[in-house]
């Protein structure tokens, strides 16, 4: 059985919509599949539907946007949670309200250089989706700046340029314990990459795994092979899951579905640990 537990559509940074990455999935040789977007479950009804349509196991999830009081980035990957459960959702909208004012303010920073208008960017953004810096991107790369969001995130939009700004998100042991509230089962997305910028020390894992962390993202193209041995050894210390996933956004990252998977039995406990929203068959 093939079972990719990360990927992203149109809701929020993918380029296809949530039936699509259903389909691509199907195509791909996939039995089951989690749609992740960032902050958002609005893409759950559509690729469930289209997950019955195609014959595949839909597991619905989502990808939380959480910070270090060391201002490192985390993210936080969460299964069959409750998209309904009041703590959870006020944390999620309050992150989606600061992602917007974010990208408004760093377009007018990128406004003074570049030919790049909130238009240009708000063109590339889904309806009902949230504006981040991969719409951004698609901008630069439509406005001839930059070939790909590749090179718009290795170069204009890293977080050491002077168009960065920072948004608010939630701390990632108070993520773990309102997922863990809403039914959900938590899991540290590529926990070691540190291609993506700095990664979070003992801490970090100590306090999120005492608020109920329950998994670790650990076969993924971007967790160096070092930090992949670090992550199984603490996994097996505290009794962690071991997921292997893509990390899919369409055309939107090199990344293909399949390309990493988790066990069938990750999945079968993933289910009996959650239950907030179940998977649909």
């Amino acid at each position: 059985m093939r079972i990719d537990l990360h990927t992203h559509s149109n809701v929020s940074d993918g380029t296809e919509t949530p039936a699509e990455v259903i389909r691509s999935a199907a195509k791909a040789g996939l039995d089951a599949v989690a749609l992740t977007d960032h902050d958002s479950t609005d893409g759950w009804d559509k690729a469930a539907e289209a997950a019955i349509h195609h014959g595949l196991a839909f597991v619905p999830g989502m990808e939380i946007s959480c910070r270090t009081d060391k201002g490192i980035s985390v993210h936080l990957l969460s299964y069959l949670h409750d998209p309904t459960h009041p703590g959870l959702l006020e944390e999620i909208n309050k992150s989606r309200d600061a992602r917007l004012t974010r990208a408004e303010r760093m377009v007018t920073l990128l406004s003074e250089d570049y030919p790049l208008t909130w238009d240009d960017v708000i063109h590339h953004v889904a309806p009902g989706a949230t504006v981040g810096r991969p719409h951004i991107a698609d901008a630069l790369v439509a406005a001839g700046v930059v070939a790909d969001r590749s090179e718009a995130f290795n170069s204009i939009l890293t977080s050491h340029s002077r168009y960065f700004i920072q948004h608010y998100a939630p701390d990632p042991a108070l993520a773990v314990g309102l997922v863990r509230a809403a039914g959900g089962v938590p899991v540290f997305a590529h926990p070691v990459a540190s291609s993506r910028g700095r990664i979070v020390g003992d801490k970090t894992y100590r306090e999120m795994i005492d608020a109920g962390l329950l998994g670790l993202e650990i076969d993924h193209r971007d967790n160096p092979e070092e930090g992949r041995k670090f992550l199984r050894n603490l996994a097996a210390e505290h009794g962690l899951l071991i997921t292997g996933s893509s990390d899919y956004h369409g055309t939107g990252k090199p990344n293909l579905l399949g390309e990493n998977l988790t066990d069938p039995a990750v999945l079968e406990r993933i289910e009996e640990l959650g239950t907030g929203s179940a998977v649909v068959r």
